[in-house]
């Protein structure tokens, strides 16, 4: 399943730099994951200071 981003997202950009196939990009509050493009990988989870990438 794919990962979301939670509103405790601070907007770092972080998350997607480390996404290997592009699926994170900037909403209008926070960021957000494409879910048909996610490959649940994790990477992003792992970089985000505050935690917001989590299984969806």
């Amino acid at each position: 399943m794919a990962y979301k981003i939670t509103d405790e997202c601070i907007s770092c950009g972080a998350c997607a730099a480390e996404c290997p196939v592009g699926a994170i990009s900037e909403g209008d509050s926070k960021y957000e994951i494409n879910a048909d493009a996610c490959v649940d990988c994790g990477s992003c989870a792992g970089v985000c200071p505050v935690g917001a990438p989590v299984e969806g």
